[in-house]
């Protein structure tokens, strides 16, 4: 099983990634929350993959961390309905944090929004995997999620965080996810969790 490749980003588009490694150039198919994190072209990258073989077929889907992988993983196997193409949708519309928020909520409206999902896929949504979400949001090994994702990378924890601080404040979980994300790109990875929520509500 290949569950990481590292090399050099020799190009990236919004939703494929190619990475070079002893010459070879390998095609990632990756979400945009995933493109937003990206080094420049020429830099040395890793992203954290899952492979779907079929008959006529190989695709490698990458993720900026461990935690958004699993969740990936999660929902092709335990959502009916969602296959990988529906699942990096998915994840393109949505940071981890907002999906993990809106699904322990119930918020159906919020998941309904991503393209290609409708009432009744986002219904199954969080019935089949706010079970298998920890306490904090992330996936809870015990509950039969992958391995490696119980606890989120400190990056994904300062989103996750500035993102339940706007809806708290009363905004609604996509407008607050947008703006943390917006924030997070102007910033950069550095940025504090309370620089992230003073840039989104400036």
């Amino acid at each position: 099983m290949i569950v990481s490749i590292q090399g050099t980003l020799t190009e990236a588009t919004p939703l494929q990634a190619t990475i070079e490694i002893n010459g070879l150039g390998y095609g990632v198919s990756i979400p945009v929350t995933t493109a937003e994190k990206l080094p420049a072209t020429g830099s040395q990258v890793k992203l954290h993959t899952v492979v779907i073989y079929r008959e006529d077929s190989q695709t490698m889907y990458g993720f900026a961390s461990p935690a958004e992988r699993d969740f990936f993983q999660l929902m092709i196997d335990h959502v009916s309905g969602i296959g990988p193409k529906s699942a990096l949708t998915i994840m393109s519309k949505l940071s981890l944090a907002s999906l993990e928020s809106a699904i322990r909520m119930g918020d159906i409206a919020t998941l309904s929004k991503c393209p290609g999902i409708g009432k009744k896929t986002a219904e199954r949504l969080v019935v089949e995997l706010r079970g298998k979400l920890g306490a904090t949001g992330t996936l809870d090994t015990t509950a039969g999620a992958p391995t490696g994702g119980k606890s989120a990378p400190a990056g994904d924890a300062r989103i996750h965080d500035a993102v339940l601080a706007l809806a708290a404040l009363g905004y609604k979980a996509a407008d607050a996810d947008a703006a943390i994300r917006r924030a997070n790109l102007a910033l950069g990875p550095k940025a504090t969790t309370e620089h992230l929520i003073k840039k989104a509500l400036g």
